[in-house]
């Protein structure tokens, strides 16, 4: 594995430029109608109408309701459209084991959060980002007896997250050190997620943080308050998570990789114009009883029309990998900027 302490010695991936502003507004306005054309975008690199389609395997979580597009461009044969024929794998283990199925080859593409798959890109994993998907599903959530009404409110309390590598901890943690306080300075306690609820009312823990759709329902159902997210502030305008796509398949056929990128931007604008119809489509895949509506709330306090690419991807991820060193899991001497051209080249050309 390539080691990105000075990733300006890391191989160079061989593609070209990011698309135009008028491309991005065409793809916005076709999704936002339904309508694609995915042949026929000027200047861009993707499969031959005529070729047949190209098999790919596509891992995703189906009980993440921000991967809920990947089920839009399953129903809506986005993906078809694109001259790709997708099988998708149900991963349902850590991001951080999904990454590294990309990097071996047993995946060709699959959505993770940037706060978990920046350090292991760091050590060197063959796994290249394409598409920011979307911004939001992070909460830090607290009762209203805990005295907690903000961020540095969490020194000297009892947290509850689902792995001390969590990136929803990392992100809070991220935010404490922004404001002086140690992040240590937190007990960060280890609960399965499904035990949130039970952990608190026991008083075992004072505030916890989590990603969606548990965050949600634990604001909704539990009456946890938000405390925050990371849509505040500076954040509001950044992904939390990432289209990341096998490498070898971006080196041997970047009209592939390009294709699979511009179906999820096209399923990204599509969810975040039509969030009912999404919910609609994506309910099912999602195991228990949960409900259309429920989808579409969570839907619609994310930011799936966000799909960053390119220069503004690379902005988000080396931003990303500063907050990263601030809590030790990045290198101090990992050149973010250079860090980021290397992970997430210009896919779309």
């Amino acid at each position: 594995m390539t080691d990105h302490r000075t990733p300006s010695t890391a191989p160079a991936v061989p593609v070209a430029g990011c698309g135009t502003v008028s491309r991005r507004k065409l793809l916005r306005a076709a999704a936002a109608a339904g309508i694609v054309a995915p042949f026929a975008l000027p200047g861009g690199r993707t499969l031959a109408q005529s070729a047949a389609p190209r098999k790919l395997k596509l891992a995703w979580s189906q009980t993440a309701v921000c991967q809920s597009p990947i089920s839009v461009a399953l129903k809506r044969d986005f993906f078809g459209r694109y001259g790709l024929e997708v099988e998708h794998i149900q991963y349902s283990g850590p991001t951080d084991q999904l990454l590294e199925a990309i990097a071996t080859g047993h995946a060709d593409g699959g959505i993770g959060m940037a706060l978990r798959w920046l350090k292991p890109l760091e050590q060197g994993f063959d796994v290249r980002l394409a598409v920011g998907t979307h911004g939001g599903c992070m909460r830090l959530l607290a009762p209203a007896s805990s005295g907690i009404t903000k961020v540095a409110d969490l020194r000297g309390k009892a947290v509850a997250v689902t792995d001390q590598a969590s990136p929803v901890k990392n992100f809070f943690a991220i935010r404490l050190a922004k404001e002086g306080i140690d992040p240590d300075q937190v007990d960060w306690r280890q609960y399965p997620g499904d035990l949130f609820a039970e952990v608190v009312k026991k008083g075992e823990v004072q505030a916890v943080a989590i990603e969606d759709p548990h965050a949600w329902f634990l604001r909704e159902r539990d009456g946890l308050a938000e405390i925050a997210t990371n849509l505040d502030g500076d954040y509001a305008s950044k992904t939390c998570c990432v289209l990341g796509i096998r490498g070898s398949l971006l080196r041997d056929e970047p009209e592939v990789a390009a294709s699979l990128a511009r179906a999820f931007i096209d399923a990204q604008h599509w969810t975040a114009a039509n969030p009912a119809e999404t919910a609609q489509i994506f309910a099912p895949f999602v195991p228990g009883n949960v409900k259309p509506e429920d989808v579409e709330a969570i839907l619609r306090s994310h930011t799936h029309q966000h799909a960053s690419t390119g220069a503004h991807l690379r902005g988000e991820l080396a931003a990303f990998t500063e907050d990263l060193k601030l809590i030790r899991v990045i290198r101090p001497g990992t050149d973010a900027t250079e860090f980021a051209k290397v992970i997430a080249p210009d896919v779309l050309a």
